[in-house]
């Protein structure tokens, strides 16, 4: 059984998992290996401090497959500013012809990558965000359930809610976001009107991603239970991996009068690239998780991985499924 669905065809991917941005872990080692096992994989264009760095981690990323793979262009608001059109510009100069937006709308950058024949997917976390996106012509939403690491919103609707809901308002094809690590995840999104599963904690706990060993193990060791919400007094509510910062960062954000600048030094991301992702000690800095953690039983090859979810999703649909629907 092979899954051919409007995802993959519109993408020319061999199946329909995604492994979308993520700072500091999407790059060449990761993405190419993702693209080598039939999936799409996204480099994180800002994980390369400059654009020019960009492009030598998209020409090492070709090096690496002759498959299809996409550059993630996540937009915020910055202390700093960001070149952002500048690293749009690589993008398109590089010959990378799928983009994963995230954060800010992305209108300003939609006519440069559309004249250049950029397929653009962009990320959100609720059905008016993704109505928003189609009408300004992007060729897919990923949706972000509650359950996802990152940034869920603060509506706070799980997958099994929010997946048919978008699948229902919206003509575009939709990844399913949050909490997938298994076949029968991608056979349930599948089901409820996804044509493709966004997975990110399921694929840094792979020996390809370029993270330290002991985040892995943890990531195996962790269940379902093992994230934590910083960030909501805030309202910028995240879900990152439950260890003694992230704890501490949800105390200090509690208490009255509270303030980012209260737990800045906590949430660095510097912190937790150096102490967490590159150093190993994963009670360092804040990480990033999701729920999936409770799914996720060893640390495998990207395409020991991808093939094990295909296999399983394939039992489930020719045999499983049938030998169930034939005792009822």
């Amino acid at each position: 059984m092979t899954f051919r669905n409007q995802f993959t065809e519109t993408f020319g991917i061999e199946h329909p998992i995604v492994c979308g941005g993520m700072a500091a872990v999407g790059t060449a080692d990761l993405i190419s290996a993702v693209a080598n096992a039939g999936a799409l994989g996204f480099l994180s264009a800002l994980t390369q401090p400059t654009p020019e760095a960009l492009a030598a981690e998209i020409k090492r990323c070709q090096e690496l497959t002759d498959k299809p793979f996409g550059v993630n262009l996540t937009i915020l608001p910055t202390i700093e500013p960001v070149p952002y059109e500048e690293y749009r510009d690589v993008i398109i100069a590089s010959g990378v012809k799928i983009v994963e937006t995230a954060g800010s709308n992305p209108a300003p950058h939609l006519p440069a990558f559309k004249e250049a024949g950029v397929k653009v997917i962009h990320k959100a976390v609720a059905v008016r965000h993704a109505l928003k996106a189609q009408s300004l012509g992007v060729d897919a939403v990923s949706i972000d359930g509650f359950e996802c690491a990152g940034h869920p919103g603060d509506d706070d609707i799980p997958g099994l809610v929010l997946i048919p809901a978008a699948a229902k308002a919206l003509d575009i094809p939709i990844i399913a976001s949050g909490g997938f690590a298994t076949g029968s995840g991608l056979v349930a999104a599948l089901a409820l009107g996804a044509c493709a599963i966004n997975m990110g904690t399921r694929f840094e706990a792979t020996a390809e991603a370029p993270i330290h060993q002991n985040v892995k193990d943890q990531i195996v060791a962790n269940d379902e239970r093992d994230t934590t919400l910083v960030f909501r007094e805030f309202r910028n509510t995240a879900r990152v991996a439950r260890n003694e910062v992230s704890e501490q960062i949800a105390k200090l954000g509690a208490q009255p009068g509270a303030t980012f600048a209260d737990v800045a030094h906590l949430a660095s991301g510097a912190r937790a690239r150096q102490e967490v992702l590159a150093g190993g000690d994963v009670n360092g800095g804040m990480w990033w998780a999701s729920q999936a953690q409770g799914l996720i039983d060893r640390v495998a090859t990207c395409q020991e991985v991808i093939d094990e979810i295909v296999a399983e999703a394939e039992q489930i649909i020719s045999r499983r499924l049938p030998a169930e629907l034939a005792s009822s």
